[in-house]
């Protein structure tokens, strides 16, 4: 797994609970499927400019942490979408595990007009789109860049 990805997985998981430790750390990235040393880890907070406050590991105060762009959503699409099903308005896409974050935050990150919101689990993503023939429309785009 990249360092972009991996680096955004670290801020995701603070914006979403407190971090006590390394090792909660750790814990948080493997279940999002990234395996990661204590060294990479240390790099990875020093990178982002983490502190470790009385209550766990804390986001920068004066820094704006939206400077870690993702990687071309084609290459995401390339390197981790599984599958593409349609159900109406509706797109799920089966990704490796742990990727399914990444790929929908780079989705959004599109704005492209089909893509209403997304919903990310582990290993999938469930795309909400304004009708049947947005979703048919989306779904053909991404098996595209698929191949």
């Amino acid at each position: 797994m990249n360092k972009t990805l991996r680096q955004r997985a670290i801020l995701d998981a603070l914006k979403h609970g407190s971090i006590a430790s390394q090792e909660d750390l750790q814990r948080v990235l493997r279940k999002r499927g990234f395996k990661v040393g204590q060294a990479t880890l240390s790099r990875d907070i020093r990178d982002l400019n983490l502190s470790k406050t009385a209550n766990g590991y804390s986001l920068p105060q004066n820094e704006n942490s939206a400077g870690l762009a993702l990687p071309p959503i084609s290459r995401l699409v390339r390197e981790f979408v599984l599958d593409v099903r349609t159900a109406q308005n509706l797109l799920v896409i089966k990704t490796i595990v742990g990727s399914a974050q990444p790929v929908a935050a780079a989705l959004d990150e599109t704005d492209w007009s089909e893509v209403v919101g997304t919903i990310a689990g582990d290993d999938a993503i469930l795309i909400v789109c304004p009708d049947k023939d947005e979703a048919r429309k989306l779904g053909g785009r991404i098996e595209e860049m698929l191949t």
